[in-house]
């Protein structure tokens, strides 16, 4: 299977998915510009939207939108319930819920947070997301969301919260999510994920990830901490 991915984007989610599921992956990145990826092709008649994450299956089907790739991913192999327990089960429908609040109500919201062209509304976006943080922050039923399982619905919720520093929010002022972002950051398979995108914490908390090339080019100080 192919995941077309931008590093540190939303396809990171679905990318930590595989490898906590231990399943085989092909990354093919993305150009944001130009819309070719990685191995020539034109990305656009991949997925129309021009956006990741896209995943090409074997028999060339392609299943588009993180969430959606990622309940496929748990449900394609027996481990997989740990992650996004069976149908019929109601813990399988708490992970979805979460799902679908995050992609609603923090991750669309997150992503107009950088872009210029909604700035003179940030402000009102960023108090909408802190909102919804605070309400988050108490729905912890164990180290993570739904108790001691680690589901996809927390995979999502990793990816999304690490765009914090660039969208002028601080996870501090919530202790249960900076110690979630924290226990999430120290997995095996989600360290393996982020070396695999080149992407290296730069907070001294470790908490935090950004691409190589970008704290290259950036004006954050200090010495990135590897994952």
């Amino acid at each position: 299977m192919k995941l077309y991915m931008n590093a540190a984007a939303c396809s990171l989610s679905p990318h930590i998915v595989f490898r906590e599921l231990g399943l085989d992956i092909e990354l093919v990145e993305v150009d944001r510009g130009t819309h070719r990826t990685s191995d020539g092709k034109d990305y656009l008649a991949i997925n129309g939207n021009g956006y990741v994450p896209a995943l090409m299956l074997d028999d060339g089907k392609v299943l588009t939108e993180g969430p959606a790739i990622a309940q496929f991913l748990a449900d394609s192999v027996p481990e997989g319930a740990a992650m996004l327990p069976e149908v019929g089960n109601l813990r399988r429908n708490e992970v979805q819920s979460y799902l679908n609040f995050i992609s609603a109500e923090l991750h669309k919201p997150m992503v107009l947070l950088f872009d210029p062209a909604y700035a003179s509304v940030h402000a009102q976006i960023r108090a909408q997301v802190a909102k919804r943080l605070s309400w988050l922050s108490g729905r912890f039923a164990g180290p993570y969301l739904t108790g001691e399982a680690f589901t996809v619905a927390d995979v999502y919720l990793f990816v999304c919260l690490n765009w914090s520093p660039w969208t002028g929010i601080n996870l501090k002022q919530w202790p249960a999510l900076h110690g979630f972002m924290a226990r999430v950051a120290a997995r095996p398979k989600v360290r393996e994920a982020l070396r695999a995108e080149d992407l290296e914490a730069f907070d001294a908390d470790g908490v935090y990830f950004a691409p190589n090339v970008y704290l290259a080019s950036s004006d954050w100080t200090g010495v990135p901490v590897q994952p």
